[in-house]
């Protein structure tokens, strides 16, 4: 959800199904859920990255500014 909200992602795919899990206290297997979510990028991905990437090397400059006076 973090992913779509900042819009960096797209729901694709959601699949639900159950697997067989031992249980070793019990002498037969148990049913449990099993979810995968498939997501993709954004076209806005890539420049959304490279913006963060900016952001960041500009408050790393500005530190080593800091520190230099």
């Amino acid at each position: 959800e973090i992913l779509k909200n900042n819009g960096l992602a797209v729901e694709k795919k959601i699949m639900t199904s159950t697997v067989d899990v031992k249980d070793d206290s019990r002498s037969r297997p148990m049913q449990k859920a099993k979810i995968e979510i498939v997501l993709g990028k954004t076209d806005k991905f890539d420049e959304l990255m490279a913006a963060a990437a900016e952001e960041r090397e500009a408050a790393a400059a500005e530190a080593e500014a800091e520190e230099q006076s």
